[in-house]
């Protein structure tokens, strides 16, 4: 589950950065909130592309500030959010591939290998690449809903939903692990599922 950075963290210094970017586009808040949610997601997709820490830093980055940019044009009438940000971060990550060619005066093998994963990004390699993109989204948007919603609720309540629901208990192990009785297990569950659907949606909105 991505979890906050913190002060030693190298992403520490990437969200400081960007933070202090999007002063120019409203509520730092609101972005400080975008970039928890997201930036796992990003960063996870461009490492899996092939590049290196820093470069994908710079990627998670780069994204954050063009979606500021251009959030408001965005038209979810158009395809949705998930899609729109796909190739945002796609863009980002080819960009890092650009540039890592003009840096690179002779081959080595390393780069070899990134070059062909650049290959396969924009092109026919397309569909791969937003299969992976599918697989993160999936990970990384659940992980943070998850987050979202343990900080709303009572830790106790957490505790239940995460064995019957995430750690797939039965209700009966579930109310005796934890000395409830079952009726509050199901309770727990249902408004918790719910509120995790309205989380999901959320993120995705």
């Amino acid at each position: 589950m991505p979890r906050a950075p913190k002060s030693h963290d190298p992403i520490a210094v990437t969200r400081q950065s960007l933070i202090a970017r999007l002063n120019d586009w409203g509520d730092q808040r609101k972005w400080q909130e975008f970039f928890e949610t997201y930036w796992h997601l990003i960063h996870s997709v461009a490492m899996r592309a092939g590049l290196r820490d820093d470069e994908a830093q710079e990627v998670v980055q780069e994204t954050c500030i063009a979606v500021a940019k251009n959030v408001s044009a965005y038209d979810s009438k158009a395809g949705s959010f998930k899609s729109w940000l796909l190739q945002m971060a796609r863009w980002r990550i080819t960009d890092q591939f650009r540039k890592r060619d003009k840096r690179r005066a002779v081959p080595s093998e390393d780069d070899t290998r990134a070059t062909g994963t650049m290959d396969r990004l924009p092109g026919s390699g397309g569909a791969a690449f937003t299969e992976m993109w599918e697989e993160e989204w999936q990970r990384h948007v659940l992980a943070a809903a998850l987050a979202r919603m343990k900080r709303r609720v009572e830790a106790k309540h957490y505790q239940i939903f995460d064995c019957i629901v995430m750690k797939e208990w039965t209700a009966t192990k579930t109310a005796k692990e934890l000395g409830v009785n079952i009726a509050q297990v199901y309770l727990v569950k249902h408004r918790l599922k719910g509120m995790l659907k309205k989380e999901l949606k959320e993120i995705e909105r």
